[in-house]
């Protein structure tokens, strides 16, 4: 399980959101980057210094720090979209391999090269300019009934990483609540809500979401 590349945005017009601008389009960089705890949403900070979002309403702070993507996954989706995907072309700061990102468990952790801990927080969630920038219709919907979401991480433990960085799993919480699972449940199938709150670690909206179905 290794880290394939690590991606940062570069900034360009969002005209599918009505936005200035959108940090989706993610480019590989040579050499270490440094990895930080970005603090609450609404600065538009990420985990990745020289990085940031522009939806700062939703997208950024402590529970969305770092974007993963398993590099198998990007190609399938080659297959499906009939062209080459590069890594970070799907929005993520890693792209991964060997590494089930989507089976990931809430909570679980990962230690990437020496010094970064990251935490599995929640599943990514598709929206308009993530359609748009591939240029593909009924993409969210396509995106959806696949449920490979990938996976936002909260920073534990800051420090720099690289391409090539070996990933470990540190931690495994006992729960079966996936990154997969939860996407299912907060897009296709709100009956598994209930079953999302043996997982702590999930963000507090989504532990909410669930709560509201639980006593409904």
């Amino acid at each position: 399980m290794k880290l394939l590349s690590v991606n940062v945005g570069r900034p360009r017009p969002n005209p599918w959101k009505g936005l200035s601008a959108t940090g989706i389009d993610k480019r590989p960089v040579d050499g270490p980057v440094a990895v930080i705890a970005p603090g609450a949403k609404g600065t538009g900070t990420v985990g990745l210094v020289g990085d940031r979002v522009y939806d700062v309403k939703h997208h950024g702070g402590s529970d969305q720090a770092v974007y993963a993507y398993a590099r198998e996954d990007l190609t399938r989706w080659e297959a499906e979209l009939g062209r080459p995907l590069t890594n970070g072309v799907f929005g993520e700061n890693l792209t991964t391999v060997d590494l089930d990102v989507n089976g990931a468990l809430i909570g679980e952790r990962w230690r990437i090269g020496p010094d970064v801990v990251l935490e599995v927080s929640c599943p990514r969630i598709p929206c308009a300019t993530f359609q748009g920038w591939l240029e593909r219709d009924g993409w969210i919907k396509l995106f959806t009934q696949a449920a490979l979401p990938g996976a936002y991480l909260r920073v534990i433990e800051p420090g720099q990483i690289r391409a090539a960085d070996p990933v470990e799993i540190v931690r495994r919480p006992d729960h079966d609540v996936t990154v997969a699972l939860v996407f299912r449940a907060i897009t296709r199938e709100p009956e598994l809500l209930p079953r999302l709150l043996v997982a702590d670690a999930l963000p507090e909206e989504i532990k909410e979401r669930a709560r509201r179905r639980t006593t409904a």
